[in-house]
């Protein structure tokens, strides 16, 4: 069947609600995957503006091509890589319907990277990009865009898989989605520091199954010894949910909860702590998002929130707290005024709408905030 995204048309042979691109034989377009594909092409809109040297790109695992025919058609020299040799055809009659150049290869995506050298290189596996974080670090000069969509390993809801493609140690709490993403950059931060070089998150986001990164690189060594300073761990206390986190790779976690003394604390990392994105360019990714775009909505709405979110490696749910209290909880503009009415930061997190961020402890956010029955 034919379809159209961002203003072009391609054919797709099937398509399985959920499963991501390259997710086995029948598989070769997802469209709960359009918004991740509005954001990359707007991504390569503000990141041309940013270096206008950066002129190829690496659609690694293509299957119907999709990526690669939407970054062509904003001008970039593209190459579609798949081990399927239908998926290869596929995209390279999916370029040429639309007038577009590229290469479509019938390669292993890993090989491929280790013998060539690309400005942008986009990770879109099924499941953990981990198996080709090392060639594309290596061989990519500008940018490297990941997806994961394994996000019970990453959020620590099969901790075991998590421990063992990521190195870290992750923790199923009310803030998972982040959990996921942070140990995500933790592992591409590290990654990218074996050959020199700095993973700089410049855009990242959580969006139903799957997290999405935005890494550019820094070819100093000492930029990446910088960048792994930000990796640290996260304190979290199961009865009260006080959380705080430590800088380093080494955790020291409290022998007891500082705020209501139980012994129940996780202890997650290395995560990455640092900034998830730089503000003001995820402003100008924004601003690149046009009506074409059948996501266009959704994806600014999301910027909006990721370049406005406070820099905190945890997230608060409300309801979550409400609960806690034994209050009902009331709407998320008041509460998050209130917050701010006592001197605290507080600010929406992107990661689902009852998510926010706080430099307020748990006491102090029940102290400032009403019980929704009044």
């Amino acid at each position: 069947m034919d379809v159209r995204e961002g203003g072009l048309t391609v054919e797709v042979p099937g398509a399985r609600d959920g499963a991501s691109e390259g997710a086995g034989d029948d598989v070769f377009y997802n469209p709960t995957q359009e918004l991740n594909r509005d954001v990359t092409v707007a991504t390569l809109r503000a990141y041309r503006e940013r270096d206008d040297r950066a002129s190829s790109y690496l659609d690694a695992m293509a299957a119907s091509g999709i990526r690669g025919v939407r970054a062509a058609a904003e001008g970039f020299d593209v190459t579609c890589a798949d081990l399927d040799e239908d998926a290869v055809e596929l995209a390279r009659e999916n370029l040429a319907r639309n007038g577009l150049d590229g290469e479509a290869v019938h390669r292993n995506a890993n090989a491929l990277m280790h013998e060539s050298v690309f400005d942008v290189v986009d990770l879109d596996p099924f499941g953990t990009p981990v198996p080709f974080a090392d060639a594309a670090f290596a061989s990519t000069r500008d940018l490297v865009c990941v997806t994961a969509t394994d996000t019970a390993p990453l959020c620590g809801a099969h901790q075991n898989s998590g421990i063992r493609k990521y190195s870290t140690l992750p923790q199923n709490t009310d803030y998972h989605p982040e959990m996921g993403l942070r140990v995500l950059l933790s592992a591409m931060v590290r990654t990218a520091a074996r050959y020199d070089k700095a993973a700089v998150p410049v855009l990242s986001h959580v969006t139903r199954h799957y997290a999405r990164a935005y890494l550019e690189l820094d070819a100093r060594a000492t930029k990446a010894d910088e960048l792994l300073e930000e990796l640290g761990h996260v304190y979290h206390c199961e009865d009260c949910l006080e959380r705080d986190h430590e800088f380093g790779l080494i955790a020291h976690p409290p022998e007891a909860c500082p705020a209501c003394g139980s012994s129940r604390t996780l202890v997650a990392g290395p995560l990455y702590l640092g900034p998830i994105c730089e503000p003001a360019f995820v402003e100008s990714v924004r601003e690149h998002v046009t009506e074409e775009m059948g996501e266009a909505k959704r994806a600014r709405s999301m910027l909006d929130t990721v370049a406005e979110e406070f820099d905190r490696p945890t997230h608060y749910d409300q309801h979550r707290l409400c609960k806690l209290w034994n209050r009902s909880a009331t709407g998320m503009d008041e509460f998050l005024g209130e917050l701010r009415a006592a001197g605290y930061e507080a600010t929406r997190a992107h990661y689902s709408g009852t998510a926010f961020k706080t430099d307020a402890s748990i006491a102090e956010m029940r102290e400032a905030t009403t019980d929704g029955d009044g």
